[in-house]
């Protein structure tokens, strides 16, 4: 067995394998995204069963098989487990875990992603701006730590729109949650943000499907 060590990071998704283990997708600030398996997650009793969930974010402790990593303990920081009682909330999560996941690649530093997934979840959590607003951001500032954006919006917006995004892709992960935006504008932003996610996204997200269900009721 290799040595243990520990990581900084968040569980991004969890899924039973068996009737007692789980595998777990991490996010990582020193391995960037890896794939770990959780030995009797699913058991109630375990120690690790709650931190084993999509959102909980802490210090996990593993070691490198020969194929694969194992998570064998935990220190939680945070389980966001008040999504779980706010279904519309929590079902954007999902979708933040999701895409997060879409680019994340193993090897990376992943600090900057995974203080991104921090912040919003909290945003969520207290609701400090509207959950479409908050996906823009999130959507967008993904993009923007991975490379992968425009300088500006793709499609046609108005001048609140452009600054707000000027301002996303310029602002310190700290003060991303810090503005306010009108209804029209933020219909604008959000066309533009997901004209982008059209032009560089290769694939349809489950969790977003999901959520556009849950909205259109």
């Amino acid at each position: 067995m290799s040595d243990r060590f520990k990581v900084k990071g968040m569980v991004l998704q969890a899924t039973p394998i068996g009737e007692n283990d789980r595998r777990l997708v991490l996010l990582t600030q020193e391995l960037g995204l890896v794939s770990a398996f959780c030995r009797g997650a699913q058991r109630q009793k375990s120690s690790m069963s709650a931190g084993s969930r999509p959102f909980t974010s802490g210090t996990f402790e593993m070691f490198s098989g020969r194929s694969s990593y194992t998570v064998v303990g935990m220190e939680v920081i945070n389980y966001f487990d008040s999504l779980s009682r706010d279904p519309e909330a929590a079902a954007y999560g999902m979708f933040f875990m999701e895409f997060s996941a879409y680019y994340g690649r193993e090897g990376i530093d992943g600090t900057d992603q995974l203080n991104l997934n921090y912040l919003t979840l909290t945003a969520l959590e207290k609701k400090v701006l509207p959950f479409r607003l908050i996906a823009s951001v999130f959507i967008l500032k993904t993009m923007v730590i991975s490379g992968e954006y425009s300088e500006l919006p793709m499609i046609g917006t108005g001048k609140k729109a452009e600054a707000a995004w000027r301002y996303v892709v310029a602002a310190p992960l700290r003060r991303l949650y810090s503005f306010s935006l009108e209804d029209g504008a933020c219909l604008e932003l959000e066309a533009a943000v997901h004209a982008l996610m059209e032009h560089f996204v290769d694939r349809q997200f489950k969790s977003l499907t999901v959520l556009e269900e849950m909205l259109s009721f």
